[in-house]
């Protein structure tokens, strides 16, 4: 028969839900009472009912509910029971809330529970709910002979991403939870890890995201999930914010090739009376930056850009001024390189997707402004052995060997490299090997270094931070897989890869007692050499490492990247790699590529076979739904 046990608050007054926990057994004793099922002096770790006399039938009438059932069992030698638990939501439409006056309905519960009432039916929603994942995770399913790769790329990483994309940061163990809302930046990224698996699900969050964007281009920099609307908690004036949405929305398009999407009409600040079409918001987001360059003629970094705490504009003194909203305005002068970086990236990107649209000359004048903006990175924005990270309020730069504190970053090292900044003339491999040297560490690449020791009024709250911690030096997960995309762009297989490793968590097991996280999710920090607790992480789950970790090792290591014309297969792995099998779904296709390698290369193409034929070229254009692609990979 089994028994329940209804959390039923406000339900009473203003919910129409309750949770249910429940057994399919008749339980032996029960509680619902905090106090009497840990003990007054006891706690989680260890309960009195559990390591005292048992549970004592409480019922909780306010305070703190839980519940726990308890179970008498005697198992000879070789003997099993089995008993089912389940955990339920319901929700009650208003009118059926009562089946009688003060009894709350519970036929939705008694049918949900009915439905797992034995171990056959229970194993039969097991394998629904297996075949459910392997539907969403076998969309990208690779084959290396590491099991630790495999299961990282197969299952952790990407469930990871699909978490993140449905909560971004808005619910957290560690964050402020719902308060803060979605970001608008978090968001887009998410998008990066995540589009491949539910495309339609990446299309209404583009949607949603781009109608909290200002007319102007620039955006909210948080908005609230339920309402989908923009909220100011923390501000606007984030700007790098508005290149996120162009990166986010070509990486649907490169991924399912709807270009219908730009054509949506969607509001400006949610109201309807602004609806423009995606392509105007893209356009938007494109100008705003162009239009808001600084004195060296680099993007005006506002408020903050990808890093919240380096914060240039804002000079916060006291207790409670925010850090990101205090000052008097988002600021002529101060500079992002950074953002220099994303706007050459994202800008290409936004190139070709006006060329697919048939508006070339619009794309001509693009590519002006993008050009521009490089030539300001190389000028104004190189510091002789990497790049800069920024120019401050007062037009002193920030990340350069002119700093006491803070003379490199990681960010611009890897967003300028990937958008092919000095890729030609050379300061792009001098700047990846100035990481290598000055911000590497056997855990991970830190932020910066060295690392500030003191509060700098003009450069915020990255600064307030203990050395070796969060953004003052601390390795930044979010941000490492950057330089392995850099890496590649370079054809560097063996230091992309090492890159990767350090950071991922089925590589680092052995050292659970200093990393302290999950080991087999990603977190979003790690303390950095110039802390006490170095290897230690911090905050796992919800952040944007997931999406840039999965990107970084299926598109720039394992080579399968999703374009606005077919796949492009280009491995960059480590020269110790003799291949791997991979299949890919993509726009309807299955693509099942094997890659070889036995000179032990770790870069270029030397043969591609597609169906069996010999092939020029990397780039496999789109095939017909339901078919099924054979390629053959041969690197040297």
């Amino acid at each position: 028969m089994g028994a329940a046990i209804y959390h039923k608050t406000e339900y009473r007054e203003r919910r129409d839900h309750y949770a249910v926990f429940w057994a399919n057994r008749e339980p032996d004793a029960f509680d619902t009472q905090r106090e009497a099922f840990l003990g007054v002096y006891g706690s989680p770790a260890r309960p009195e009912a559990v390591f005292g006399d048992g549970c004592t039938d409480s019922v909780a009438h306010g305070w703190q509910p839980i519940a726990a059932q308890e179970f008498d069992l005697e198992l000879k030698s070789g003997e099993s029971e089995s008993i089912l638990f389940g955990l339920g939501y319901i929700e009650n439409p208003q009118d059926e809330k009562w089946a009688a006056p003060g009894v709350v309905n519970k036929t939705r519960a008694e049918a949900m529970i009915a439905r797992y009432a034995d171990d056959t039916s229970f194993d039969r929603a097991m394998e629904t709910l297996r075949a459910h994942w392997s539907g969403l995770l076998g969309k990208y399913q690779v084959a290396t002979g590491d099991e630790r790769l495999d299961r990282m790329v197969n299952i952790w990483n990407q469930y990871q991403c699909m978490v993140t994309f449905n909560m971004s940061r808005s619910a957290s163990y560690y964050e402020s939870g719902m308060g803060r809302g979605m970001g608008f930046r978090d968001s887009c990224q998410d998008l990066l890890g995540f589009v491949h698996m539910i495309p339609e699900r990446a299309r209404e969050r583009i949607l949603d995201i781009a109608a909290t964007q200002f007319p102007d281009g620039s955006a909210y920099h948080q908005y609230q999930p339920l309402t989908k609307k923009g909220n100011l908690d923390v501000g606007s004036g984030f700007n790098d914010d508005p290149l996120w949405l162009i990166a986010g929305t070509d990486a649907y398009l490169r991924e399912t090739g709807d270009f219908g999407i730009l054509d949506e009409q969607v509001d400006f600040d949610n109201d309807h009376a602004l609806a423009r079409p995606l392509l105007e918001h893209l356009r938007r987001s494109f100008t705003y930056t162009r239009t808001h360059l600084g004195p060296h003629g680099l993007p005006l970094i506002g408020r903050a850009d990808w890093n919240d705490c380096l914060n240039l504009n804002c000079f916060s003194e006291h207790p409670g001024e925010s850090f990101q909203i205090t000052g008097p305005s988002e600021g002529p002068v101060a500079e992002s390189v950074f953002i220099g970086g994303m706007f050459v990236k994202y800008g290409r990107d936004w190139v070709n997707i006006l060329r697919h649209v048939g508006l070339d000359s619009e794309a001509d004048e693009a590519l002006e402004a993008i050009g521009a903006v490089e030539k300001a990175v190389l000028d104004a924005g190189w510091d002789g052995e990497w790049f800069r990270r920024a120019y401050d309020a007062f037009g002193h730069v920030v990340g350069g060997k002119e700093c006491e504190e803070g003379q490199i970053f990681i960010e611009p090292q890897g967003m300028c490299v990937m958008a092919g900044i000095g890729v030609q003339s050379g300061e792009a491999a001098r700047a990846l090997e100035s990481v290598e040297q000055r911000l590497d560490t056997k855990y991970g690449i830190v932020l910066l270094n060295p690392a500030y020791t003191r509060y700098h009024l003009e450069l915020g709250e990255i600064s307030s931070y203990p050395p070796g911690y969060k953004e003052n030096a601390g390795i930044f997960c979010h941000n490492n897989p950057w330089i392995v995309c850099a890496e590649t762009e370079l054809g560097h297989g063996d230091r992309a890869f090492q890159v990767y490793r350090r950071t991922a968590p089925a590589f680092i097991e052995d050292i659970s007692d200093i990393h302290r996280t999950e080991p087999y999710v990603y977190s979003q920090m790690i303390a950095g050499k110039d802390a006490p607790s170095f290897g230690e992480a911090k905050n796992s789950w919800l952040t944007g490492t997931a999406a840039w970790t999965f990107l970084s090792i299926s598109q720039a290591i394992l080579g399968v990247k999703p374009t606005l014309d077919g796949l492009r297969i280009d491995p960059c792995v480590p020269s110790g790699c003799k291949g791997f099998t991979l299949t890919r779904q993509y726009r309807g296709a299955v693509y099942e590529i094997t890659v070889n390698n036995p000179e032990g290369a770790q870069h270029g193409v030397k043969e591609l076979r597609v169906d069996g034929e010999l092939f020029q070229g990397d780039l496999i254009p789109v095939s017909a739904p339901g078919a099924t692609v054979r390629v053959e990979v041969l690197l040297g």
